[in-house]
């Protein structure tokens, strides 16, 4: 795995004038406040954290500073000038390039399309050209180290790894005076490829505004971060100067609910609740692996080594080449989601925004969607028991009352996700199936699943969980799977369960 900037980066000049400064920030939704009294600088050539909970206010700030949506009221100035762009385009032509956490990248158009937006290459008649695009887009791509992504591809055929970088990679293009990164590495499993990036881009100047809810890696990254809380910005702190409990403290308010417990203990002799045994399709090659009753199993590796796939035919997105599935000892086909969900198999998956969410839908519809059947009689929903049911998985996933009649899209990231493990656990599984279930939202809300996973699991349910996060896993799980290649490469639990003997494995050394 790369490593770069292992130190945070050399103090900007300060005598310079700031890059952004942001004072007194307002803004309202109707009734609804998301942001108030925001205020902060960032200095020419500072990676600066903006560190709060899921809906503490940091999207509000990112759409403010995007020409998404305008302030209410308070001022914003861009290299010592008012800054208050209409639009978007305006906020790019000003200087301020935005990479979203929720991709911006339109999936029905192709790399190159995407990259040349909103001019196309045009040919000598005036035409567009989809040749002269596409070589456009290849020395893009090339020149940030994505030579093996073809300009012609279509955006929804990358995975959500490539479509990260492919965003990043079109704000860093734009060579703007301020970069504003949401959550960059949620995809990432490694970062190595961004933090070169900004070494280079901040040696020159470049402001970077960095969004995160590692903060290991907002430790490597940053000297200063805004800690907001409930829409205000609490504090700007020194990073040196305060620990990771500080900073929940100034998140939360109190003491925050922490995501790091004592690590699990790896079960003996329990029976099988499901598991695959030479198991092939798309980049699985043969994978054979089992999960236990009242066992956590984890999965890593790095990008693209068939996690993704394998995950994918437990769930029934997609068909298996070859080799066999068990529940509960028997062989089983899984064709379709609904039969996964059949034999009891509950998945999480990879893209809540595009893979498990209707988020023109109300949160409480999102979360009963697939056991309205059971809810009426001769297809009459009966109300109050669907409301029983959302009150039951919302106090549940700790998902609070006041979002259930909201539209799921206009949730935080962290909300959404608990509205959608809600949703699974509401279908009553017996194994869950988890991708990635805590990319990009709080440590609060990391705990809140952690909780929910365990109790699953000493409840006698299964769970197999893969993270980009290592040490998410080594905390998480009684054992871990590391696939590489399509294959299984290793696996580790007890005093073996270590990042080192993870990232080793995951590398393709098995020894």
């Amino acid at each position: 795995m790369a490593d770069a900037l292992l130190q945070p980066q050399a103090a900007p000049d300060a005598a310079a004038p700031p890059v952004l400064d942001m004072r007194g920030i307002a803004r309202s939704y109707g009734a609804t406040v998301a942001v108030r009294r925001v205020s902060f600088d960032i200095r020419p050539g500072e990676i600066h954290a903006l560190l709060g909970e899921n809906g503490a206010g940091k999207s509000t700030v990112v759409k403010v500073l995007s020409g998404i949506v305008a302030p209410d009221s308070g001022t914003v100035a861009l290299n010592g000038r008012p800054y208050a762009p209409a639009s978007p385009m305006a906020a790019r032509a000003a200087g301020v390039s935005t990479a979203f956490q929720e991709l911006s990248l339109l999936p029905n158009l192709s790399i190159a399309e995407n990259l040349l937006l909103p001019r196309q290459a045009k040919g000598a008649a005036g035409l567009v050209s989809i040749a002269q695009g596409e070589a456009r887009a290849a020395q893009m791509l090339d020149a940030y180290g994505l030579g093996h992504i073809h300009p012609g591809v279509l955006v929804r055929a990358l995975s959500l790894a490539d479509k990260q970088r492919v965003e990043i990679m079109r704000a860093v293009a734009r060579q703007p005076r301020l970069l504003v990164l949401d959550e960059p590495t949620a995809a990432l499993s490694d970062p190595g490829w961004l933090f070169e990036i900004l070494e280079r881009i901040t040696a020159a100047g470049t402001g970077v505004l960095y969004i995160s809810h590692r903060l290991s890696e907002v430790r490597r990254l940053c000297r200063r971060g805004t800690v907001l809380r409930n829409g205000e910005s609490i504090e700007t702190v020194s990073l040196d100067g305060i620990d990771d409990a500080g900073i929940f403290r100034l998140m939360v308010g109190a003491a925050a609910r922490t995501a790091q417990t004592a690590r699990r203990e790896p079960k003996r002799e329990v029976a099988e609740a499901f598991g695959v045994t030479h198991l092939a399709g798309g980049t699985v090659k043969d994978i054979t692996l089992s999960v236990g009753v009242g066992e956590i199993v984890g999965v890593a590796g790095l990008e693209g080594q068939g996690q993704r796939d394998l995950f994918r035919m437990l769930a029934g997105v997609m068909p298996a080449g070859s080799g066999q599935i068990r529940v509960q000892g028997r062989p089983v086909r899984i064709a379709s989601p609904a039969d996964a969900a059949r034999v009891g198999i509950g998945f999480v998956p990879e893209e809540r925004k595009t893979e498990g969410l209707f988020l023109g839908l109300r949160t409480d519809i999102n979360m009963t969607l697939p056991v309205l059947g059971r809810l009426g009689r001769f297809g009459v929903v009966d109300r109050a028991r669907e409301q029983a049911v959302v009150a039951r998985e919302a106090e549940r996933v700790d998902l609070a009352a006041r979002y259930l009649k909201l539209k799921i899209g206009a949730l935080s990231g962290g909300n959404q996700q608990k509205a959608l493990i809600g949703r699974v656990l509401a279908a009553g599984p017996r194994h869950l199936v988890l991708f990635d279930p805590t990319r990009g939202v709080d440590v609060g809300t990391k705990a809140v699943i952690y909780d929910l996973i365990r109790a699953f699991v000493d409840q006698g349910g299964a769970a197999l969980v893969y993270s980009t996060e290592l040490a998410e896993l080594i905390h998480l799980v009684d054992r871990c799977v590391v696939v590489y290649g399509g294959r299984v490469a290793g696996e580790a639990s007890g005093d073996a369960l270590s990042e080192a003997r993870l990232v080793a494995l995951a590398a393709g050394h098995g020894v």
